[in-house]
């Protein structure tokens, strides 16, 4: 017959199983694993504020505050500063000891090493979505390639820049490479930014656009040879367009 401290164990050790983890006062589990609730809103924040930046209603070298910040995005404070630290590994954000937070200023030659990193891990991306991709992935990419046919017919800026973003997140998300999308997602908010910042002066946004197209189409088809074909006539764009500015004031 089992003793009375092993029976009543079993009991015990089953209620500190079926326990909730702990948490602190922010509600975050003590783990460092925030709640669902508080990554959705990180998110939130991140996409707005990166937006802002990109298309330059937060201009290179402005001071923000994350108090401001929050207010102005409806937003509670520590989703947004750790939408900054995030913004500050992508080097969009400089965040200064007691200076506080500067939007990055645009620099030239970090554009130009950029460009030469993403070529290499973009072409790997582009084959790797058109290798991996799902069925339904596969219709969003023939989705967008049509938006961005649409958007070179119009010339809509405001409509390429949003397919452009929602193209760059498929297309880490169909690779299945999360070395690869690690290395890209520090990348496409600068050239995103640096592109806005100029493409008046000296880019052809429907060329682009028709690049974008291409590449997307060509993902869609489950075509890697053609992707990554695509893929380096669209650098070549992008780098022409970047050496053409030298002589713009940046």
């Amino acid at each position: 017959m089992p003793s009375r401290t092993s029976s009543s164990a079993a009991p015990r050790a089953r209620l500190a199983r079926q326990r909730p983890a702990p948490v602190n006062g922010s509600g975050a589990v003590k783990n460092g694993e925030p709640p669902p609730k508080a990554q959705t809103l990180t998110r939130q924040a991140y996409g707005k504020i990166e937006e802002l930046i990109v298309t330059l209603q937060l201009a290179p070298g402005v001071a923000i505050s994350e108090a401001e910040l929050s207010q102005r995005l409806g937003i509670g404070r520590t989703p947004v500063r750790e939408a900054l630290q995030r913004l500050s590994r992508e080097h969009l954000v400089s965040i200064l000891p007691q200076r506080g937070n500067l939007v990055s200023e645009i620099d030239i030659r970090k554009q130009l090493r950029l460009l030469e990193t993403r070529r290499e891990v973009e072409r790997l991306i582009a084959r790797c979505a058109a290798r991996r991709a799902s069925a339904e992935e596969l219709d969003h990419f023939e989705r967008l390639a049509k938006e961005f046919a649409a958007a070179a017919r119009s010339g809509d800026e405001t409509a390429f820049m949003r397919a452009d973003k929602e193209f760059n997140d498929l297309s880490l998300r169909a690779a299945r490479n999360e070395f690869a999308a690690g290395a890209m997602g520090l990348m496409h908010g600068l050239s995103r930014r640096f592109w806005f910042l100029h493409y008046k002066q000296a880019a052809d946004l429907p060329a682009m656009a028709k690049l974008h197209s291409r590449l997307a189409q060509a993902i869609a088809q489950r075509d890697e040879a053609g992707a990554a074909q695509a893929l380096d006539a669209l650098l070549d764009n992008i780098e022409a367009f970047t050496k053409a500015t030298v002589s713009l004031d940046i």
